[in-house]
């Protein structure tokens, strides 16, 4: 695993933290097939990353078959509260 590196994540607490890219790029796969691509997000240089509610729910939505991704975001969203 040597090849893997850190993406920025946004903390509820604004200190920031990171993450192992494995994980941002699979959250990313979900992401891009439901809002559209956005390399920013990987690459740098958008608003700091995806926060760690955004990870939740498209790492939620991954666990399930990509016709339901909207869905799913959508229904780990609404039941976010302070994350």
């Amino acid at each position: 695993m040597k090849d893997q590196v850190a993406h920025p994540v946004q903390t509820v607490d604004h200190k920031g933290g990171k993450i192992s890219s494995l994980v941002t790029l699979a959250a990313y796969e979900v992401y891009c097939a439901v809002y559209g691509e956005q390399q920013a997000l990987i690459i740098g240089n958008c608003r700091g990353g995806f926060s760690t509610g955004e990870l939740i729910a498209f790492l939620y939505a991954r666990s399930f078959p990509r016709d339901e991704w909207r869905a799913r975001v959508d229904e780990a969203f609404a039941g976010m509260e302070h994350v």
